[in-house]
C-alpha cells in the first residue's frame, strides 16, 4: 500500500462560500476529512460518498484532541494510503499550527500541500463594516495572538514596540484577555479614546459586534457577557463601521433558514436566502424518483404513445415538466406528436420550464394552484376533451375530479414519485435542538409531513414540540393547511404561491420582528 497525501486547507472565516476553489477541490477529493469547529459544517456536504469525518475541534472549556495527537493522526491516516484533508478555520498559516503538522508529515516522507484560506483577521472586520486599512487612517496592520496567559503574552509580545508599530492592531482569540490587552496598549502610549471593536462569529449568522474604546471596552464586553470566538480590532478604522455596515443591513441578516426541498431544487431558494444576508441550511426531506416497476412504466409508455389523442396538456409543477420530457426521451416520442393539445400551467416557474423548451402557454392562471387553473380554464374546456396531467404520485385530486365533473376525460400520469429523503445531517438536528434555526420553509405539503417523519426517524419523540418556537413559512394555503393540521403554527404565508413571494414575505417578517424588538428595548 502506497502512502497517501495530506491537504492542509484553510476553510476561511466561517461563511462556507468564502472557501477558495482549491480548498473545495481538496474537500471533494479526500477519503478522510479532519476538521475543527471553526470550519463550517456545510462544507462537509461536498464530501464524496463514503468519506470519513473526524472531528478534532477545540471548545473554550476543553480540547477534543491535543495538537500532538492531531499531527500523528494525519500521519497515520496518510500511511494507510488515504487522501486526507485537514480543514482549519481561517488561514492555516495564521495561528493555525500548520507548521507543526507539515513538519511531521515531512519527517515521515508524506506528500502534503498547504492551501491558504481567507483569514478571519481581515474578513471578519470587513463583514462588520471595518476595512483594516484606510488611506487616511491606517496604512499598516499587525495580527497578534491574544489567547495566551498575561505572563506569556508579555513574553511573546513586545508591547512597547507593537502598540504604535502599525495603524491597526488585530488580536485573534483574545476575548477573555481584552481588559489586559487594553491596559497594556494604554500603558504603552495608545490614547484611552482609541476605538475598539469585537466581532463575534464574524461572517456567520451569529455575527455580533461590540464597539467601545480602550478604556470602556472591558466593561462593555462583561456587561454583554460577550463570548469567544471573536476578532478584536484596535484603531481609527473602527470608525468606518458607522457608514460601512453592509451585512447587518440585509433583511435576513442573523437568520438561519431551514430549506426542506429536495436537494436538486434547494439551490435556488438557498441562493436567494443568502443574497439577503441569511444562512440557508439545506435539510432535504423529499426526493423525486422515476417509477421503476414494470406496471407504472407500461402505463407511462401507453399514455405518452397516445400523444395525438389529447386536447390539453396540464402541468402543475416544474418537476412534472422535467420528468415528462425525460420519459419522452426514454420512449423516443417526439413532442410534435402532441400538436392537437393546448398547454396550461400552474405558476410562473412551471410556465418558464415549458417556455425554455420552446413551448408557448395557452393558459396561466392568476392564482398559482389547481383552483386557479380551473378558474382560468372556464369557457375553454369542452365535454369529451381528453386531458393529460403529468405530475407526481402525491398530486391533489381536485384537478382531475373537477375535470371529470365537467365531462372531460383526465388522464393522471405519475411521471415521478415523491419519497422520504435519506441521510440527513445530524448537525442540522443539533441546530434545531439548540434553538439556532429561525425559520423553516415548506414549499409543498409533502415537505411538511416528511420533515416530521424524518425527525421521528432521527429519534425526536415529539417533532411538533421541537419546532414550536421556530417561525414556519409556507409557500401557499394548501401547504399551510397541511402544517396546521400537523400541529404547527404558520407565521408566514405569501399572497402568491411562488418562491419569490415566499422570500419577500420572510424578509418582511424578519424586518418587522427586528423593529418590534428595537421598540421594546427602547421603552
Amino acid at each position: 500500500m502506497g502512502k497517501g497525501k495530506v491537504y492542509l486547507v484553510g476553510a476561511g472565516p466561517g461563511d462556507p462560500k468564502l472557501i477558495t476553489l482549491r480548498g473545495l477541490e481538496c474537500i471533494k477529493a479526500c477519503d478522510v476529512i479532519v476538521y475543527d469547529r471553526l470550519a463550517s459544517p456545510r462544507l462537509l456536504r461536498d464530501l464524496k460518498p463514503g468519506a470519513e469525518k473526524v472531528y478534532v475541534g477545540k471548545l473554550p472549556d476543553r480540547h477534543t484532541m491535543k495538537q500532538v495527537d492531531i499531527n500523528q493522526l494525519l500521519v497515520d491516516l496518510a500511511l494507510q494510503g488515504k487522501v486526507v484533508t485537514r480543514l482549519k478555520g481561517g488561514d492555516p498559516t495564521i495561528f493555525g499550527r500548520v507548521g507543526e503538522e507539515a513538519e511531521l508529515l515531512h519527517d515521515n516522507g508524506i506528500e502534503f500541500e498547504i492551501v491558504p484560506g481567507i483569514t478571519s483577521a481581515i474578513a471578519v472586520p470587513a463583514y462588520a463594516g471595518i476595512p483594516v486599512t484606510h488611506r487616511d487612517m491606517a496604512s499598516s496592520l499587525s495580527i497578534i495572538t491574544g489567547h495566551e496567559s498575561p505572563d506569556k503574552l508579555d513574553r511573546s509580545i513586545h508591547w512597547d514596540k507593537v502598540t504604535n508599530a502599525t495603524g491597526t492592531l488585530i488580536f485573534l482569540m483574545g476575548v477573555s484577555k481584552v481588559g489586559y490587552i487594553s491596559e497594556q496598549l494604554m500603558k504603552h502610549g495608545k490614547p484611552p479614546q482609541t476605538p475598539v471593536a469585537l466581532i463575534r462569529w464574524g461572517t456567520r449568522v451569529e455575527q455580533e459586534t461590540l464597539v467601545g474604546t480602550l478604556e470602556t471596552i472591558e466593561a462593555i464586553v462583561n456587561a454583554a457577557n460577550f463570548q469567544p470566538p471573536a476578532v478584536i480590532v484596535v484603531g481609527d478604522v473602527v470608525k468606518q463601521r458607522q457608514k460601512l455596515q453592509w451585512v447587518e443591513r440585509k433583511p435576513l441578516f442573523g437568520t438561519r433558514v431551514l430549506v426542506t426541498r429536495a436537494r436538486t431544487q434547494s439551490s435556488e431558494l438557498a441562493d436567494q436566502i443568502e443574497s439577503l444576508g441569511g444562512e440557508a441550511c439545506e435539510f432535504p426531506v423529499i426526493e423525486m424518483r422515476e417509477p421503476n416497476d414494470s406496471e407504472s412504466i407500461g402505463k407511462l409508455e401507453a399514455a405518452l404513445t397516445d400523444a395525438e389523442s389529447y386536447d390539453w396538456l396540464m402541468f402543475t409543477s416544474v418537476n412534472g415538466v422535467d420528468y415528462f420530457f425525460k420519459w419522452l426521451k426514454r420512449f423516443g416520442i417526439d413532442i410534435r406528436r402532441f400538436h392537437r393539445a393546448r398547454i396550461a400551467a400552474v405558476g410562473p416557474k412551471t410556465a418558464e420550464a415549458l417556455e425554455n423548451r420552446g413551448l408557448s402557454i395557452d393558459v396561466l392562471p392568476v392564482l398559482f394552484q389547481a383552483e386557479g387553473l380551473l378558474e382560468g380554464l372556464q369557457g375553454s374546456l369542452l365535454p369529451g376533451q381528453r386531458v393529460l396531467l403529468p405530475r407526481g404520485d402525491l398530486g391533489r385530486d381536485i384537478l382531475p375530479r373537477e375535470l371529470a365533473a365537467w365531462g372531460l376525460t383526465p388522464i393522471e400520469l405519475d411521471v415521478y414519485q415523491t419519497v422520504i429523503a435519506e441521510n440527513q445531517d445530524e448537525e442540522t438536528l443539533e441546530l434545531l435542538k439548540e434553538g439556532k434555526v429561525h425559520i423553516i420553509t415548506f414549499a409543498s405539503s409533502s415537505t411538511v409531513t416528511n420533515l416530521l417523519a424524518v425527525l421521528r426517524r432521527m429519534g425526536v419523540e415529539d417533532p411538533v414540540a421541537l419546532l414550536k418556537d421556530v417561525t414556519i413559512a409556507c409557500i401557499g394555503p394548501v401547504t399551510a393547511e397541511t402544517a396546521i393540521k400537523a400541529g404547527l403554527h404558520v407565521n408566514i404565508q405569501p399572497n402568491d404561491s411562488t418562491l419569490d413571494a415566499l422570500i419577500e414575505a420572510m424578509a418582511a417578517y424578519r424586518l418587522e420582528s427586528r423593529l418590534n424588538k428595537k421598540e421594546a428595548h427602547e421603552q
